[in-house]
């Protein structure tokens, strides 16, 4: 606890999302107190064409808590 999913456009390479990732654990672990074993973080990439209707449609923008969803044009 947590497991975190990231959505993202493809491109990124193996590097930049492993980096992000253990930022992301990093930052999780200071702020929630979780240890590193019970962390996950999951990237999953999502061509542009589909990202309205594989992301931006289906989440619930009560939800976001910084910013607000990103849709493609």
């Amino acid at each position: 606890m947590p497991h975190i999913d990231v959505n993202l456009f493809p491109g990124r390479t193996e590097e930049q999302k492993q980096k992000l990732a253990d930022k992301i654990v990093e930052d999780a672990m200071e702020i929630l107190g979780a240890p590193r074993e019970a962390l996950s973080v999951a990237m999953h990439e999502v061509a542009p064409e589909n990202w309205n209707q594989d992301i931006a449609d289906k989440v619930d923008e009560k939800s976001i808590v910084t910013g607000k969803m990103y849709r493609t044009k």
